[in-house]
């Protein structure tokens, strides 16, 4: 469906779920896609072989996220590799937690500020000397940044910012004809949302949903690759719900 043919594209998180799949279709469309990752290196190692035996390119590089270092690291080394130019940059590098209010220590808050929004923020800030016209930016927001799920407030805090950073972004950056998104998923099966391996946590699951089956990591992807694409190239500053119409 779309060609990234002669581009590349750096996927934070893509040694597994909605990051892989991220990644593959990325890979199957063309690009040379670089496979971010923090410490799995035989996962991400399978993510370069799936996208490599599929006819693309693609390498690993790794960097720690939660260091406050980790995305001016991983700037310099993606600069180093793509010289003048980074076509599309997807932020899908996460970590969630479910904890009451009562029990969240300052210790996984700023965790997970660290990784959901400090991480993207650094990321895009380094990386603009190789971000420019055509490029695509493509942040990952959620279902929690617009509707209370379960005991999720701290990690819904994160991507309501990742929220407004985008329409800041896009302002900032619209200019330079990059363009900034986010796709906010619902409910994916992926390690992250293990309880939907139950069938009290499945069924809770569709209770939230118009469409009832729950998504897969390559329903978010689809939707990624299109906004990274040229046939989303008259869309900026918006996040894209695909999440099965859920807390209609």
């Amino acid at each position: 469906m779309n060609d990234f043919s002669g581009k590349t594209a750096l996927v934070t998180g893509a040694s597994r779920g909605i990051g892989r799949a991220i990644a593959i279709s990325l890979g199957r469309a063309g690009a040379q896609v670089l496979v971010h990752y923090s410490s799995n290196e035989a996962a991400a190692d399978s993510v370069v072989a799936e996208i490599v035996a599929s006819g693309g390119r693609a390498q690993k590089i790794a960097a720690d996220l939660r260091d406050a270092d980790g995305p001016h690291m991983l700037a310099r080394r993606v600069r180093e590799i793509v010289g003048g130019r980074l076509d599309v940059l997807v932020a899908n590098a996460g970590i969630a937690k479910a904890v009451s209010i009562e029990e969240t220590t300052v210790e996984s808050f700023d965790d997970l500020f660290a990784v959901n929004v400090r991480a993207p923020f650094f990321l895009v800030q380094q990386l603009l000397p190789v971000l420019s016209q055509g490029s695509s930016v493509v942040l990952l927001s959620s279902l929690a940044a617009h509707a209370s799920v379960g005991e999720l407030s701290a990690y819904a805090a994160t991507k309501g910012a990742i929220d407004t950073l985008v329409r800041h972004f896009a302002a900032a950056l619209g200019e330079r004809g990059v363009r900034v998104n986010a796709v906010a998923p619902g409910v994916v099966a992926t390690e992250m949302s293990n309880f939907v391996k139950t069938d009290e946590g499945r069924d809770y699951a569709l209770s939230l949903q118009a469409l009832k089956h729950i998504a897969k990591p390559e329903d978010i992807a689809g939707a990624v690759t299109f906004l990274a694409s040229g046939k989303a190239s008259w869309i900026t500053g918006d996040i894209l719900r695909v999440d099965g119409g859920s807390k209609l």
